[in-house]
């Protein structure tokens, strides 16, 4: 089968999706990227993908701007004619699922979280829950990444629950995230890795900082993600640099690899507002490490209370400063347990291979559906 793969980066697609492209080529398929052009697009063609460039706008929503999307994708995947159409992201997969049906090609889709839209109730969420109602009519199959947003959808009839499927993630190679020898660093360094985006919960990091700061507690904290001012929600520049200045936070900029960053903290955190499942999560709990995240969907998927992390309460920074304060306060032992606990449970509820075989029975559902 030619398969497609659309996304609102290729470097999303690079690096979180090719474990199933690879899979689906050891199966015979034929791959067909489908992105916005960066700096991984050539990759995906070292990889054996066919690449198709697409403007896409990744920030923020603007339903009537973005509606010229559902012509682009038209013409797309009239051109190259996939036999199914894999969407990941919001933008995908509501102007990729109309054009798509125009042209009765059949959609996999995956909330990989439910964005800004759905945090906020205004006029652009209330035509973003639209389009999805209306979208969502038509995929075979739609996979989710917790249980709460498979249920949000629901119950606001978004989507028939039947072709409706939780799994774990984008999923993450065990292999690749692996835990190092406990060592905890004389002064305890707290890492958060993410988008300098509001919704991340970047502002209240910050003012828990501050408050640990002020009693006289010795940390470190630690900020590593690319400023991402253009974003409809992203951090002004004046205000990171002016974090830089006073030493409130240590800021390391971005990368392609994060694991030595990772490797080097004691804690991760992550106040986000809601995930679907969050990747930068799944990737602490597999490197061993103890987490600090909000007490909201997709989080929760990852973290349990006391059991690999700590859970705070959403945009509460006394309750994060707290939790932050609680972990400095652990011992070694209970860190390394925490730590532990994470890998454990990723390897058992979290693996790649569980995503990667719930595309492939889909995929093989359909092709069963076309030979009859």
């Amino acid at each position: 089968m030619k398969i497609a793969i659309v996304l609102n980066t290729s470097w999303n697609i690079y690096n979180f999706r090719m474990g199933l492209i690879n899979a689906l080529k050891d199966k015979k398929h034929e791959i067909i990227a489908i992105a916005p052009e960066d700096s991984y697009s050539h990759f995906l063609e070292e990889a054996g993908c066919k690449f198709c460039k697409v403007k896409m706008d990744s920030r923020g929503a603007n339903p009537v701007k973005d509606f010229a999307l559902i012509f682009e994708l038209l013409f797309i995947y009239k051109k190259v004619r996939p036999d199914v159409i894999l969407h990941y992201t919001i933008k995908p997969n509501i102007y990729g699922t109309i054009a798509a049906t125009l042209l009765r090609i059949p959609v996999i889709n995956n909330v990989c979280g439910l964005g800004t839209v759905f945090l906020n109730d205004n006029l652009v969420s209330k035509i973003a829950g639209l389009l999805y109602k209306i979208a969502f009519r038509f995929p075979r199959k739609v996979f989710f990444q917790n249980v709460d947003d498979l249920r949000l959808f629901s119950e606001r009839r978004l989507i028939k629950p039947k072709i409706g499927e939780v799994i774990p993630g984008s999923g993450i190679d065990i292999n690749y995230f692996k835990p190092g020898k406990f060592k905890r660093n004389k002064k305890f360094t707290f890492l958060l890795i993410s988008r300098l985006i509001h919704d991340k919960g970047i502002i209240e990091y910050i003012s828990a900082i501050k408050k640990i700061k002020k009693v006289g507690l010795e940390a470190r904290f630690q900020l590593l993600g690319s400023k991402d001012v253009e974003h409809k929600r992203g951090i002004e520049e004046s205000i990171i640099d002016d974090w830089i200045k006073n030493n409130t936070v240590e800021y390391l900029g971005s990368t392609d690899d994060v694991r030595p960053f990772i490797d080097s903290a004691d804690c991760i955190v992550l106040p986000s507002y809601r995930e679907g499942t969050p990747r930068t999560l799944l990737e602490a709990a597999c490197s061993a490490k103890p987490i600090v995240a909000t007490d909201v969907p997709g989080c929760n998927n990852v973290v349990e209370d006391n059991y690999n992390g700590l859970l705070c309460q959403l945009k509460d920074s006394d309750d994060l400063a707290a939790k932050m304060t609680q972990m400095i306060s652990l011992t070694n032992e209970k860190v390394e347990e925490l730590g532990r606990n994470g890998r454990k449970k990723i390897v058992a509820e979290f693996g790649e291979e569980k995503v990667i075989n719930s595309y492939l029975s889909s995929i093989e559902d359909l092709e069963a559906h076309r030979a009859s």
